[in-house]
C-alpha cells in the first residue's frame, strides 16, 4: 500500500504547487508595491503583463468567441482613428497594447473555462488571496500601523485604506471581487472546516470594505449580497424534497445569512472610526456629507456632457479630455481639478471619440451580455465570472478601473471564461501561446528599459544611473513610448527666454494637450508674451484664472504655482 500511495502523493504535491503558482500570477498584480517615475501605474502594468505572459505558458489556452475578437478589435481601431494628433504613437500605442493584452487574457480565460472548476479555481483563489492580503494591509494603513512595512506597501494618512492599489475605490473593487471568490469557493467546498475559514475570510473582507469608505464598494456589496441571496433562494426552491437522490447539495449560505452581511457592514463602518487613535472620516460620515463642495460627480458629468455637446460625432480625440476641460468655459459650475477621465466609461468614450463610437463599443458589450442571459445562469464557474465582471463594470460607471493592469487582467480572463469559442478545434496550440508570451515579454522588456531611461529626468542627479547623470534630457528625447513625459520634463526644466520663446511656445502648446496644469500654462503665457502674442497670452491667463484660481493668484504674486518640476 505504501509503495502505491507515495507516487499518488508525489503527483498531488506538484499539482497543488502548480495551482499555487497560477493563483499567485493572478494575485501579484494587485499586490505589486513598485512605484517610480512619472507614472504611478507604469510598474504595476508592466508587472501585470509579466504575470500574463507566464499564464500563457502555465495554463492551457483556448480561443474566445469571435465576438470578443471583434469587440476588442473595434476598440483598438477606434483609438487609432480618433487618437490625438498632438502626441503621435505615444497617444494610441499604449491602449492598443492594453487591448491586445486583454485579448491574450481572454485566451487564458477560455482555457480556464475548458479546464473546468479545478482550473477556474485559479482565478478565485488568486483574487481571494489578493483581497485578503490587501485587507490586512488596508487595515494597518487605516490605523497608522503600516510604516514598518514600507517599501512593501505605503503608509498613508490615518483613516486611509487602499493596500497597494493607492486608490480606495480600486481597493474596494478588489475586496468585492474577493468576496465573490469566497462565496464561490464556499459553494464548491464540502469541507466544514474550510467553510468556517471562508466565513472568517468574508468577515475580514467586510471590515476592509468598511475601512475603504468607498461608496462604490458599498454599491458593489449591496449588489453581490442581493444577487447571492437570490441565487441561494433559487437553489432551495429548486431542490427536491427530503433529500431525494440526485438532488444537488445546498451550496451558498442561506439567503437570510447572506442578507445579514449588510447590517454587519454598517455596524463595522460605525465601529472602525471609534477605534482609531485620531479623528478619521468614516463611511457613515461620507454617506451623510457626500463629496466636498464642487468635487461632486454631478458637476463633473455635467461638464463632460457640455463637452460632448460641442463635438458629438467625432469627439475631442483620444487623450484630449484634460485639454478640452481646461480650454472650455462653462456656463455653470466647473469641476476644479484636471479632468483626464470622465469617471464613466460610456461618457469618456463619447467625449473623446464621439457618441457613435461610444454606442458601438458600450452597446456591443451590452448586447453580448444580454445575449448570454446571465440571469438564467446556473453554472457556478460562470456565476463567479459574472460576479467579478459585474464589479468591474459597476466601477467603470463611476471611475476608470480598466486603466489599471490588475483589473484589465481579470476583465480579460472573465471575457474568455464567459464567451469561449464553441467546437472541438478551439484549443490554442502551445506554440502559439509560447509565441504570444515571448512577444509580450519583448514588449515588457523594451517598455521597462525605455521607462527606466526617461524616469532618470525625474530624479536628482546623484540618484540617477551613472550613464544618465549628464545629458539626461538629450538621451531621453529618443523615447517614443514616453515622448509626452519627456516633453513635460523638458518644458518644466527649461526657463523661457527671448531666444527660445518660439520653441518653448510650440512645446508648451503640445504639452498642454498632455497635462494642462499651472506650470505648463505659465510657460505658454510667458513664451506668448515674449513672441509679441499679447492677445493669446491674455486669453490663456483668463483660462488659467478660471481653471486654477488659487494657483493664478500665486502666479500674480510671483510665487511658484505648484510643486517643483522634475
Amino acid at each position: 500500500m505504501t509503495s502505491r500511495a507515495v507516487p499518488a502523493e508525489a503527483a498531488a504535491l506538484p499539482s497543488k504547487a502548480v495551482g499555487a503558482v497560477r493563483a499567485g500570477l493572478v494575485a501579484f498584480p494587485f499586490l505589486c508595491p513598485l512605484v517610480a517615475g512619472p507614472s504611478v501605474q507604469a510598474w504595476q502594468l508592466l508587472a501585470t503583463w509579466v504575470c500574463l505572459a507566464a499564464m500563457l505558458l502555465a495554463i492551457p489556452c483556448a480561443v474566445p468567441a469571435r465576438g470578443i475578437w471583434a469587440w476588442l478589435g473595434a476598440g483598438a481601431a477606434a483609438v487609432v482613428l480618433f487618437s490625438s494628433p498632438h502626441a503621435g504613437a505615444a497617444a494610441w500605442l499604449p491602449p492598443v497594447v492594453v487591448l491586445a493584452a486583454m485579448a491574450a487574457a481572454a485566451c487564458v480565460g477560455a482555457g480556464m473555462a475548458r479546464g473546468g472548476p479545478a482550473t477556474s479555481g485559479v482565478l478565485a483563489v488568486g483574487v481571494l488571496v489578493a483581497g485578503l492580503v490587501s485587507a490586512v494591509l488596508g487595515l494597518l494603513q487605516y490605523y497608522g500601523l503600516a510604516e514598518p512595512l514600507v517599501p512593501w506597501t505605503t503608509a498613508p494618512a490615518l483613516g486611509q485604506a487602499y493596500g497597494n492599489l493607492r486608490q480606495r475605490n480600486q481597493f474596494a473593487t478588489l475586496i468585492s471581487m474577493a468576496l465573490v471568490a469566497a462565496l464561490w469557493i464556499y459553494a464548491a467546498q464540502p469541507s466544514a472546516r474550510i467553510r468556517r475559514w471562508l466565513v472568517a475570510a468574508a468577515l475580514l473582507l467586510l471590515v476592509a470594505a468598511a475601512a475603504s469608505t468607498s461608496r462604490t464598494g458599498l454599491l458593489q456589496l449591496l449588489s453581490i449580497v442581493g444577487v447571492a441571496a437570490f441565487i441561494a433562494r433559487r437553489e432551495r426552491r429548486g431542490a427536491a424534497p427530503d433529500g431525494a437522490a440526485g438532488t444537488p447539495p445546498f451550496s451558498l449560505p442561506p439567503p437570510l445569512v447572506l442578507l445579514a452581511m449588510i447590517p454587519v457592514y454598517f455596524a463595522i463602518a460605525w465601529l472602525l472610526p471609534q477605534l482609531a487613535a485620531g479623528e478619521v472620516e468614516g463611511m457613515m460620515q461620507r454617506l451623510q456629507e457626500g463629496a466636498p463642495g464642487d468635487h461632486t460627480r454631478m458637476i463633473l458629468w455635467h461638464n463632460v456632457l457640455s463637452l460632448i455637446a460641442a463635438h458629438p460625432l467625432a469627439g475631442w480625440g483620444w487623450g484630449e479630455l484634460a485639454f478640452a476641460h481646461y480650454s472650455t468655459l462653462y456656463d455653470g459650475p466647473r469641476f476644479p481639478e484636471i479632468l483626464d477621465n470622465a469617471h464613466n466609461l460610456p461618457l469618456h468614450l463619447a467625449v473623446e471619440m464621439g457618441i457613435p463610437v461610444s454606442v458601438l463599443i458600450c452597446g456591443g458589450f451590452l448586447w453580448m451580455v444580454l445575449a448570454a442571459r446571465p440571469w438564467r445562469e446556473r453554472d457556478p464557474v460562470r456565476l463567479m465570472a459574472w460576479g467579478m465582471l459585474g464589479a468591474i463594470a459597476l466601477h467603470s460607471l463611476l471611475e476608470y478601473p480598466l486603466w489599471y493592469g490588475p483589473f484589465q487582467l481579470v476583465f480579460g480572463l472573465c471575457l474568455g471564461m464567459l464567451w469561449p469559442a464553441r467546437g472541438a478545434d478551439v484549443v490554442l496550440p502551445p506554440v502559439l501561446s509560447s509565441i504570444a508570451a515571448a512577444v509580450l515579454m519583448a514588449v515588457v522588456g523594451y517598455a521597462t528599459w525605455d521607462y527606466i531611461r526617461i524616469s532618470q529626468i525625474y530624479l536628482a542627479r546623484d540618484e540617477r544611473l551613472p550613464a544618465y547623470e549628464d545629458g539626461t534630457l538629450a538621451k531621453a528625447r529618443k523615447s517614443w513610448l514616453f515622448a509626452r513625459q519627456v516633453d513635460f520634463a523638458e518644458l518644466t526644466l527649461t526657463a523661457v527666454t527671448q531666444d527660445n520663446a518660439a520653441a518653448m511656445h510650440s512645446l508648451a502648446e503640445r504639452t498642454l494637450h498632455f497635462s494642462p496644469e499651472p506650470r505648463v500654462i505659465v510657460k505658454l503665457i510667458e513664451s506668448a508674451e515674449l513672441m509679441g502674442r499679447g492677445e493669446e497670452a491674455r486669453e490663456q491667463a483668463e483660462r488659467f484664472r478660471i481653471a486654477f484660481p488659487a494657483e493664478y493668484e500665486r502666479w500674480l504674486k510671483g510665487m511658484p504655482v505648484d510643486g517643483q518640476g522634475p
